[in-house]
């Protein structure tokens, strides 16, 4: 039964007042401490100095896990099991490297954006080019997807009309957006509270459904008939023959593109690392380490919950209809079928919590695309005298520009028919390979040139085209036998071979890599001096607390991977 209590819309309204009430004090209290908050761009993008390790590592946490989560990934926990928590667990250990590695360069050589980065490395053409792919990345791909699969959860739930709840969705997270990057920090503390009460509770009703399917309760009861039942569902690397391949590669999870996923994800991305950009190295560096703990609980929130569903649909408790979608089923309804068995109160408060992670996603994301299109565009080519006041305007108008066109393309990407899941890292993949080569040789390799990183920056995304629709001309089933290849699971490719996204992600980064490398060698061997950053050892010298939560972050993940491996 698709409806809300009365109990349910008190609990989500109280919810709604708190965050929009917190933001209004937030907002006002900086606007009459200072009075830039409608004049200052960098305290409007950035929040400059003002954010705690806590609200940084929550805002990260609020910011990434939405819709394409809670959805996404409870539908892959559905559909594939508990290798998808990958994603996850090497998020937790990618945090540490980019906290260790990535911000201090960032910090040190005053970098608020990443096209700044691109423009003070390299050169004006290349950050511009790129300033555009984010752009059209952050609203096509990233923007659309949350908004779509968000509003799939809230109809489901609601029983209110698809695109009435995306534009209700749009809206709320349009007027947190609009107090700037402060207010979304602050909020998002609230958010992730939420976020994280809910989820739990959906989690255990989920797993104690399952025990009481069998006259146990609890949810280790609930957890070991899991094991039981969908033992298939228990392992976090997959064989060659397994129906998913193609999403999760084998050992590729753990050695190969999962890695670039991660770390151009997590380090090279203005939407999350800008949550940090404002604070001080070692702020910085606590929040992301918080964000790395928080990422180690997030697959039991929303991988555990899609596996609980699949045993309860595999065992007749949930029927197909409810799983159904155009006359296919669609493991993306894992989370909202869940949702709905909740008891009257505690429905209201996940659904809260589903509408917390989907909003916070929306806002940080409006806010990157608000930076850089105010930052790295309008500021240099299209109005290279404006004030701060004018910049702050440019960066609110633009945010509901991005919410309109995201609101009128997701109903028309069919994100439903790949899962909401792969379809963000399939397409965002297109371009991160060549992105990452940029940043990880522009950090670390003083030799590499403009030439270079434009050539990434076009090469790679063609690259990735060409490997994309390679199988159309050429049988790749001989690449089956180590791995590089496997039967396409649409019907449209007749069975032909194809090369995993992420294996595909890998050898784009390579060839890339290796053609940087080469061009930088010719361009310097003729004289062309690269520009460098302020990079030096005692940079990445880390303090203890950090050291020994990155250890046991670490230490973690290890017995997590021996034990499901």
């Amino acid at each position: 039964m698709h409806q809300l209590s009365s109990l349910d819309y008190v609990v989500f309204f109280v919810y709604f007042l708190i965050v929009a009430g917190y933001g209004i004090w937030v907002y006002r209290r900086k606007t009459g401490h200072d009075g830039t908050a409608d004049g200052d761009s960098k305290d409007y993008f950035l929040a400059e100095g003002s954010l705690t390790w806590w609200a940084i590592g929550s805002s990260l946490i609020a910011s990434n896990i939405s819709a394409e989560q809670f959805v996404g990934m409870s539908g892959s926990g559905f559909a594939i099991g508990l290798a998808i928590s990958t994603y996850e667990w090497m998020a937790a250990l990618t945090l540490v490297i980019v906290a260790t590695f990535f911000i201090p360069v960032y910090l040190k050589n005053h970098i608020f954006t990443m096209p700044q980065f691109l423009s003070q490395r390299y050169n004006g053409t290349v950050a511009m080019i790129m300033a555009i792919f984010w752009l059209a990345l952050y609203v096509v791909v990233n923007l659309t997807s949350i908004l779509y699969l968000g509003a799939i959860a809230v109809s489901s739930i609601s029983g209110l009309n698809l695109q009435l709840c995306m534009i209700a969705l749009a809206v709320f997270a349009v007027i947190i957006t609009l107090g700037g990057m402060k207010v979304i920090g602050f909020t998002d503390v609230i958010q992730v509270f939420f976020l994280i009460l809910g989820g739990l509770a959906t989690t255990y009703l989920a797993l104690n459904m399952v025990a009481e399917h069998y006259g146990q309760s609890g949810v280790l009861a609930g957890f070991s008939q899991m094991t039981k039942l969908a033992d298939d569902h228990f392992h976090m690397i997959l064989k060659r023959d397994d129906s998913h391949y193609l999403d999760l590669p084998g050992l590729t999870v753990l050695l190969g593109g999962m890695w670039i996923v991660n770390l151009n994800y997590w380090g090279c991305n203005q939407y999350i690392t800008q949550r940090a950009l404002g604070a001080d190295l070692p702020t910085a560096r606590n929040g992301i380490l918080f964000a790395a703990f928080l990422k180690l609980l997030m697959p039991v929130i929303v991988v555990l919950p899609g596996i609980a569903a699949y045993v309860l649909y595999k065992e007749g408790v949930f029927g197909p209809a409810e799983f159904m979608q155009d006359g296919e089923l669609n493991p993306d309804r894992a989370y909202p079928v869940l949702l709905n068995i909740l008891p009257v109160g505690l429905k209201g408060l996940s659904f809260a919590a589903l509408t917390a992670a989907v909003v916070a996603s929306l806002a940080g994301k409006a806010n990157s695309i608000a930076t850089i299109f105010t930052l790295d565009i309008y500021k240099k080519v299209i109005n290279t005298g404006a004030s701060e006041k004018k910049l702050v305007s440019v960066g609110k108008i633009s945010v509901v520009v991005a919410m309109v066109l995201g609101v009128l393309i997701a109903p028309f990407l069919g994100i439903d028919k790949k899962g909401g899941f792969q379809f963000i890292q399939e397409y965002t993949g297109f371009v991160s390979p060549g992105i990452f080569a940029m940043f990880i040789l522009g950090f670390f390799w003083k030799k590499t040139t403009s030439s270079a990183a434009l050539f990434a920056t076009i090469g790679g995304f063609a690259a990735s085209v060409f490997l994309k629709f390679l199988p159309r001309f050429l049988d790749l089933s001989f690449l089956a036998p180590i791995g590089f290849a496997a039967p396409s699971t649409d019907p449209k490719e007749n069975g032909m071979y194809v090369i995993p996204f992420l294996d595909r992600m890998g050898i784009v980064f390579v060839f890339c890599v290796v053609a940087m490398v080469i061009i930088s060698l010719i361009e310097t061997s003729r004289g062309v001096q690269p520009k460098g950053l302020e990079v030096d050892a005692s940079m990445f010298r880390p303090h203890r607390s950090f050291a020994i939560g990155s250890a046991v972050v670490i230490a973690l993940l290890t017995v997590l991977y021996t034990v499901y491996w």
